[in-house]
């Protein structure tokens, strides 16, 4: 998703050390007021039961008052405490690297090289380069995909599968890998295929991916009626409202849509611009303020969470 993209060329970063809830407010407020292509926001613990950072990446020079003015009614004075300092591409990857911790859902294990030992013998290892690192699974929407999609092969065994909005690509990776198959998968970025590209070749699935670029499925491999029977689409609340049409056209009468990029607030339009497709909410997983949410067609049913 393009959100989980840092800029091609971040110039600066800005870092503040809080607690939880303010960190995850901030995070929530810039990743809405600023452009997903320029600027790239993360917050993460920085050790258990610790306090929380937050980091922006920036591919231009930012208005630092203006930013600081921004924070203010979260953390108040906290926020003139927050450095900003103009970095280097080397300074991006040691920075990725700091931060990129394993994940693990079901057999799917998500890891740097720097963790390659952590690897147990029956896993489906994906491995993403330092450098590359943002949207790879240890963003709460990524995971509770991936969660989903472990769940799901409980029941069934999907055979055509579309990644859209597929950013670094871990989703369709995690499909290619566990279904020995071929996925499609596109992004409207060009930087995010290419990342998905490079992505594919260290995990030696290239030859799986049918990568493509352009936006939602309008591309011949994913305009494609009835033909596929799990979709993933992590990316944000607007575009996956203005993407139901579409995404339901394409998938099977029992195939499944993985949607995620979701707050909590915004579970409901999402719900209701799908209901109006004829689909219902089969499973939800809620993880770091995030929401996915597993769809099927048909009539609504109360389900539990996960």
């Amino acid at each position: 998703m393009l959100e989980g993209l840092h800029p091609n060329r971040p110039t600066h970063v800005f870092r503040i050390t809080t607690d939880e809830r303010s960190a995850r407010a901030m995070t929530e407020m810039i990743g809405e007021i600023f452009d997903p292509a320029e600027t790239a926001v993360a917050s993460f613990e920085t050790e258990d039961g610790g306090p929380w950072m937050l980091e922006a990446y920036f591919a231009h020079q930012p208005d630092e008052a203006a930013i600081r003015s921004l924070l203010r009614p979260i953390v108040g004075a906290e926020a003139d405490k927050g450095v900003f300092l103009p970095i280097e591409q080397k300074d991006w990857v040691k920075a990725s690297l700091e931060g990129l911790k394993p994940v693990r859902a079901g057999r799917i294990f998500v890891h740097g090289s720097h963790d390659r030992e952590q690897r147990r013998p029956s896993d489906i290892s994906i491995e993403i380069e330092a450098g590359l690192a943002f949207g790879t699974g240890h963003h709460g929407t990524t995971k509770g995909c991936l969660l989903a999609f472990v769940d799901e092969l409980k029941t069934r065994t999907p055979r055509h599968v579309l990644d859209v909005g597929t950013g670094t690509g871990i989703l369709a990776f995690a499909a290619a890998k566990v279904l020995k198959r071929p996925v499609v998968a596109g992004d409207i970025d060009p930087e995010a295929v290419r990342v998905a590209r490079e992505n594919a070749r260290l995990n030696g699935i290239g030859a799986w991916m049918k990568l493509y670029v352009g936006p939602g499925i309008r591309h011949p491999e994913a305009d494609r009626p009835g033909h596929f029977d799990l979709v993933f689409a992590n990316i944000l609340a607007r575009p996956l409202r203005m993407l139901a049409p579409s995404l339901a056209r394409v998938t099977s009468n029992r195939g499944t849509i993985i949607l995620s990029g979701l707050l909590a607030r915004d579970v409901p339009g999402v719900l209701s611009a799908y209901a109006h497709q004829g689909w219902y909410l089969q499973r939800r997983y809620d993880l770091e303020g995030w929401a996915a949410l597993v769809m099927k067609r048909g009539s609504a049913r109360a389900l539990p969470r996960r």
